[in-house]
């Protein structure tokens, strides 16, 4: 006997049970859509957390998560003043690149100053700095390699600059003035200076916006933000070189920068020694 589907069993449908087939079959879509978005939902999260030390997607929430993770090992800088000293007109006009330096310590407000010109938060209750920077992605990031006497209260070490609660982290410890130096063309007059600024970018958190264009905005930043160490230097009195000729992975690895840092600029800074 031939076998085929006509000799098969029929099942005999009524339109009750058609019905209820149909309901069936919408409910399973409707948990396969479902299920669709909540992985939909997870990868987006997963994404979030990734991206999260690159991008702010939630300024608010990425400012509280650093917040958490510094403040136990951060000292806090005097509070910046932003009004008196030397007028704008005046600091641009006598500004100059200054290689000799005395051994005279700085006062640690005057590093607060420093710092806080270069990446301070300039907007009440806000995230804004004082350099522009595309986006407002901020991709830089400041250091200063000090000496044992090199600034009234704070040890030699090189320390990390925290924007958001205007403070700085030791991450190595011990005088690398000379080292710093050393990795620059040997160019030890730097050595003198009791301040060593560094700016170095993560161009990770500028790229995942802007692509490869972002490496150009990262350095332009840099730019702002050495002129504004220049300036604000010369506002207290003090002089300031720069310095762009050094090994950059010896300078990452001496000064122990973790991350995916590109050294920029050095900004040596301290008292001028004039001629005799």
């Amino acid at each position: 006997m031939p076998v085929g589907p006509e000799s098969l069993p029929q099942p005999n449908l009524t339109s009750v049970d058609i019905n209820a087939i149909i309901m069936a079959s919408g409910e399973y879509m409707h948990g396969i859509l479902e299920r669709r978005k909540v992985l939909k939902w997870l990868c987006k999260l997963l994404t979030g957390l990734f991206l999260a030390g690159f991008y702010p997607i939630s300024r608010a929430k990425a400012k509280k998560l650093k917040l958490m993770i510094l403040e136990g090992d951060s000292m806090k800088l005097p509070r910046p003043k932003t009004d008196g000293g030397m007028p704008l007109e005046t600091c641009i006009k006598t500004r100059r690149t200054v290689r000799s330096f005395t051994p005279q310590p700085l006062r640690l407000e005057e590093l607060s100053q420093l710092l806080w010109s270069a990446q301070g938060i300039t907007e009440e209750n806000g995230y804004k700095r004082a350099a522009p920077s595309a986006g407002a992605l901020y991709p830089i990031d400041v250091y200063a390699a000090l000496g044992p006497d090199s600034v009234e209260g704070l040890n030699g070490a090189v320390y990390q600059y925290l924007p958001a609660t205007h403070a700085v982290k030791t991450i190595a410890k011990g005088d690398l003035r000379r080292k710093v130096a050393e990795i620059s063309l040997s160019q030890m007059w730097m050595a003198r200076a009791p301040v060593i600024i560094v700016i170095t970018a993560e161009y990770p958190r500028i790229t995942v916006k802007y692509k490869r264009r972002g490496v150009r905005y990262a350095m332009i930043e840099a730019g702002h933000i050495g002129q504004n160490i220049f300036l604000q230097a010369e506002a207290l009195g003090l002089g300031a070189g720069i310095v762009g000729a050094f090994d950059d992975k010896k300078l990452i690895h001496v000064m122990e920068i973790s991350g995916f840092p590109e050294p920029l600029l050095i900004m040596p800074v301290g008292h001028i020694k004039y001629p005799a």
